[in-house]
């Protein structure tokens, strides 16, 4: 299953519940069940504690649970009014229950959720609150930058070639090493470039802990000569620029075989930087959109829609392999924009009323607004236009790049995140046009996943995904790698196990966004909005 992106910590409140109890007011519980990916079946994962008397709780006790944003995680919230010491729930008064998933609540605005408590008919049982939070494990960085003067001359011929290894402290006394400064050829006051390190590495979240630096000679067969060493600690580094911060390199050695042995050279702290590593929710939270378009391939080469062998097939059994792919992608996306409205369009096909090839068309009819309303009315959308339009050719996918380019264009600061999704049969015909979207597309906030169905040889599809070699076009290289690439025959098993090939297939295809929206935000200095 995936690395969780990061925990998520979610408190509980309701409002105006039923009142189970003659006397005195309900004693409400909450229940929390999950569902594992791929799985139906709901298992319990905790309970708070009882309130006495309450229809207004604010629980206490708080679940905390992994967040993956590329998975669909579903949640059912249960209320009881508890009458016994008894852990069986049958013995106590069910007052309702809520479904959502993760997504939901923490794309909420300010990650707060509220909705109707529901399941005993004809009684209104109240509102759920349920607020979500980041839990903070250190997410500092430090950005750190050396010299050094008048180190010991290692080399027979010339000066030494002088780098730095730092190492945090353990627990039990041993040592791990954290980082490695690049090597200054030929001196002995070497100025090392800055680097940026995560506090955790540093110091594990201890400012007091020691940390220990060796400075060596760099000698090309790998037996770098030890010139000396010292110790410090965050605490200490963290005061900046200062006398405090300039140590003795000491070859523990030489100083016990000379008695006049003063140092091996000095290193001096330049300086001395921290700021917090944002995290995807911390942009969500802040009120940040995602966008979501889609994009259909309507050419010929998907075979005639009427024929059951056709990727397009509508058959009245079951979802075609553009429409389980849509709904795979979309049912996660749709939690993480507000107005549910996706634009949905096609291209490769000849649209009515007069035959004409278009590489944007709009699924719904409508091109001055073709929004359609969640991933229900896309995929309705889809399948009326398969009806209406004449599949043709040829694939080019640079229009439909460039459409939502030019809608992302317009909304730099970071409020706005688009993503298009392409769902192709991966025969392209504008290969050297689409690079240059891609390319240009690179500076915008803006992710395209493409999703390939069908048995065709897809090599064109993973040059574009740019993982092993970033993708360019007339020398200019794509500042940040924005296409993921899936083939959907990796995830076609069919039969019970769909569903959970389908949760497979989204994960593959989600993964990356949260590191694509975090890089196009890290290069425009786009901080978080705060909380509202």
């Amino acid at each position: 299953s995936p690395v969780p992106a990061t925990r998520v910590e979610l408190t509980v409140s309701c409002r105006q519940l039923l009142d189970r109890d003659t006397f005195s007011k309900s004693d409400p519980l909450c229940v929390l069940y999950t569902q594992r990916p791929g799985s139906h079946q709901w298992r319990e994962f905790g309970r708070t504690e009882v309130i006495d008397n309450s229809l207004n709780p604010d629980f206490l006790h708080k679940f905390v649970l992994d967040y993956c944003f590329e998975e669909r995680q579903n949640l059912r919230f249960d209320l009881y009014d508890v009458d016994s010491k008894s852990p069986d729930l049958s013995k106590h008064d069910f007052l309702g229950q809520a479904f959502c998933t993760l997504g939901e609540i923490v794309g909420s605005a300010g990650s707060r959720l509220e909705k109707p408590l529901i399941g005993i008919p004809g009684k209104k049982c109240g509102t759920i609150i349920l607020l979500a939070e980041e839990l903070g494990n250190c997410r500092d960085v430090a950005t750190l930058q050396f010299c050094a003067n008048k180190l010991d001359k290692k080399d027979f011929f010339g000066k030494s070639d002088p780098f730095m290894v730092f190492y945090r402290s353990n627990e039990d006394g041993t040592f791990t090493i954290c980082h490695k400064t690049e090597v200054v050829r030929n001196t002995l006051n070497p100025i090392w470039a800055a680097f940026a390190i995560p506090v955790r590495a540093l110091c594990n979240g201890d400012h007091d802990r020691a940390i220990k630096v060796e400075v060596y000679d760099w000698d090309r067969d790998g037996s770098h000569d030890f010139i000396g060493e010292f110790t410090t600690s965050y605490r200490e580094l963290a005061r900046g620029q200062s006398r405090f911060n300039v140590y003795e390199v000491v070859n523990p050695r030489k100083k016990m075989k000379k008695k006049k042995y003063l140092n091996s050279g000095t290193v001096t702290l330049l300086s001395f930087a921290v700021e917090a590593e944002h995290t995807f929710l911390d942009y969500i939270r802040g009120g940040t959109q995602l966008n979501f378009t889609v994009a259909i391939d309507f050419t010929a080469s998907n075979g005639n829609p009427s024929q059951p062998t056709s990727l397009h097939y509508l058959s009245p059994f079951q979802l075609n392999a553009y429409s389980l792919a849509l709904r795979a992608v979309g049912d996660i996306i749709q939690d993480y924009d507000s107005d549910k409205m996706f634009p949905a369009l096609g291209f490769g096909a000849k649209v009515p009323p007069d035959g004409h090839v278009s590489h944007e068309f709009p699924l719904n009819g409508d091109a001055s607004n073709p929004a359609c309303h969640g991933i229900a009315g896309v995929l309705e959308a889809y399948q009326r236009s398969l009806r209406h339009v004449q599949l043709y050719g040829p694939t080019n996918f640079a229009p439909v790049v460039n459409r939502v380019a030019r809608s992302a264009a317009t909304v730099l600061d970071g409020s706005q995140y688009f993503v298009l999704l392409i769902i192709t049969d991966g025969v392209i015909s504008d290969m050297a046009q689409t690079k240059e979207a891609i390319v240009n597309a690179a500076k915008l906030p803006m992710s395209i996943i493409i999703v390939g169905v069908g048995q065709a040889e897809f090599d064109a599809m993973v040059e574009l995904d740019g993982d092993d070699i970033r993708i360019s076009s007339r020398g200019k290289v794509a500042e940040r790698d924005i296409v993921q690439f899936v083939p959907f025959r990796d995830y076609m098993s069919g039969g019970p196990g769909a569903g959970l090939s389908m949760a497979g297939l989204a994960r593959e295809v989600l993964a990356e966004i949260p590191d694509q929206l975090l890089s196009y935000m890290k290069a425009r200095g786009i901080k978080p909005s705060p909380h509202p």
